[in-house]
């Protein structure tokens, strides 16, 4: 056929490592990323649904650290620590993710945020060092439903940001 193009797609090679998760949010880019990158917006809304979350010390830089608590609705603690490996605002956001510095099972993870019209379409990719690290996340700590709880609180929070400064 004239004109037709023909498209082939190849899986990355860490395809069997990665969770993509990805949300359109009906806010600015910017205040997105400012929810996501300034601890007195986190608190608000980080984590999957009933979780909590206690900021032992944050500090948003190449390089900087964010060391915090989970708390489930379960009464059980689940240490967590962010070390940023770039930040290019207001387009993306690279970090590794463990449960304590040093965690030789810490996974990278790269955020990012484009413009979608009037709105911001987030996308959150994570990459654990095996499969089976990947797995167990997605198993045992339910980790695609709970990012997508995650996104949802994100996206309920900066809107009704909006919201608010538009009334």
């Amino acid at each position: 056929m004239a004109g037709a193009r023909q498209e082939t797609r190849t899986e990355p090679a860490t395809a069997d490592r990665e969770i993509v998760l990805s949300r359109s949010i009906d806010a600015p880019r910017e205040l997105v990323f400012e929810a996501f990158t300034e601890v007195r917006h986190l608190s608000r809304w980080w984590g999957p649904e009933g979780f909590t979350t206690t900021t032992r010390s944050f500090e948003f830089r190449e390089g900087g650290e964010w060391d915090f608590v989970q708390h489930g609705p379960d009464g059980t603690d689940y240490p967590e620590w962010i070390t940023w490996t770039a930040i290019v605002p207001p387009e993306r956001i690279a970090m590794l993710h463990g449960e304590f510095r040093g965690d030789p099972n810490a996974f990278e993870s790269v955020v990012t945020f484009d413009l979608d019209g009037a709105a911001t379409r987030i996308e959150m990719r994570a990459l654990f060092p095996t499969k089976k690290l990947r797995d167990e996340a997605v198993e045992k700590y339910h980790a695609i439903e709970g990012g997508q709880q995650t996104l949802s609180s994100l996206a309920a929070y900066v809107t009704e940001i909006v919201k608010g400064v538009e009334d």
